[in-house]
């Protein structure tokens, strides 16, 4: 039987995480599983409990909690990884706000059916992509996607409002951004064959679909494909912005004149003029870059399968 260590976030999802501990408990033990859990207590302490369980021989490291969760312990396995300690699977129990990253690689919501995938054991290798500049010059690894710009700096302001969460938290913090954040700052935009110099209000570096709970930056990616999917949004109004932020709602942004995707293995993203807010996966990557790289690790991770998506 595989061992399996759950890296648990109480805060996550609010203080969700702590009420889902003793749930998770009781479903890994009505599903026979051999595993231990872990609490995390301050920030990167994730990265460390993996690590841990990278030496100690578990076979499967499962994070339950957000998508800053999910982060931290996905760069706890690159490193145990590129350090030759191990390679265990990643599962997910997704206990956080948004929830992206479970969104886009197809991995159930519901504490059921993602401990059931952990009892079937089905897995398939996934991209990952590691961002190297801000306050990670020497690079963080990366599941879901980077917002640079307008979506940044809405990951920020909804992280403020504290009484409320997921998608309605995104959806008042994009709002109050419209108002706070509508200059396109001049960038270079340097892909493997193409680069491309123009204002630009956001761009989205993405392995997976979903960003904020709830907005497609590029519904048509695929996580095991060897590119990031970008999504480039133009220099626009306030008016604009709020019509664009309902076409990504609904995920049928493409067509606008102010919006253009592409597809490219290495991203390096300049400000020519003014600098470059950024998050990945959530988490902060930068206040004010001035030049962030992005590169893809192509099935880098084996994921957890939910047994429903194996074809």
């Amino acid at each position: 039987m595989p061992r399996t260590f759950i890296v648990a976030n109480p805060t996550s999802g609010r203080g969700k995480g702590t009420r889902m501990i003793p749930i998770i408990k009781r479903l890994m033990n009505l599903n026979q599983l051999d595993f231990s859990l872990e609490i995390t207590e301050r920030p990167w302490h994730a990265v460390e409990l993996t690590r841990q369980a990278v030496s100690q021989g578990y076979d499967y490291v499962v994070a339950a909690g957000g998508d800053g969760t999910i982060n931290e312990v996905l760069n706890g396995l690159l490193q145990a990884q590129e350090a030759g300690m191990g390679n265990p699977a990643l599962g997910v129990l997704s206990v956080g706000r948004g929830n992206d990253f479970a969104y886009s690689m197809g991995i159930p919501l519901s504490l059921e059916e993602s401990i059931h995938a952990l009892a079937v054991g089905k897995t398939h290798p996934v991209d990952v992509g590691r961002l190297k500049g801000g306050l990670f010059p020497q690079g963080r690894i990366f599941g879901n996607g980077v917002g640079i710009g307008f979506d940044a700096v809405v990951g920020f302001e909804s992280v403020k409002l504290a009484p409320l969460s997921g998608f309605v938290s995104y959806l008042i913090a994009a709002l109050k951004t419209i108002v706070l954040y509508y200059h396109a700052p001049k960038i270079r935009i340097e892909l493997d064959d193409e680069t491309i110099t123009q204002p630009s209000l956001m761009v989205s570096i993405m392995n997976g679909r979903r960003m904020g709970g709830g907005f497609y930056m590029t519904p048509e990616s695929l996580s095991n494909d060897g590119y990031f999917d970008l999504c480039i949004a133009g220099d626009v109004n306030r008016f604009e912005i709020f019509k664009i932020m309902l076409r990504f709602m609904r995920g049928n942004q493409k067509g606008h004149p102010a919006i253009q995707f592409r597809r490219s293995r290495h991203v390096t993203v300049t400000a020519l003029n003014g600098s470059l807010p950024a998050h990945a996966d959530g988490e902060m990557m930068a206040l004010d870059a001035n030049c962030l790289e992005m590169e893809v690790l192509p099935h880098t991770i084996d994921l957890v399968l939910n047994p429903k998506e194996e074809s």
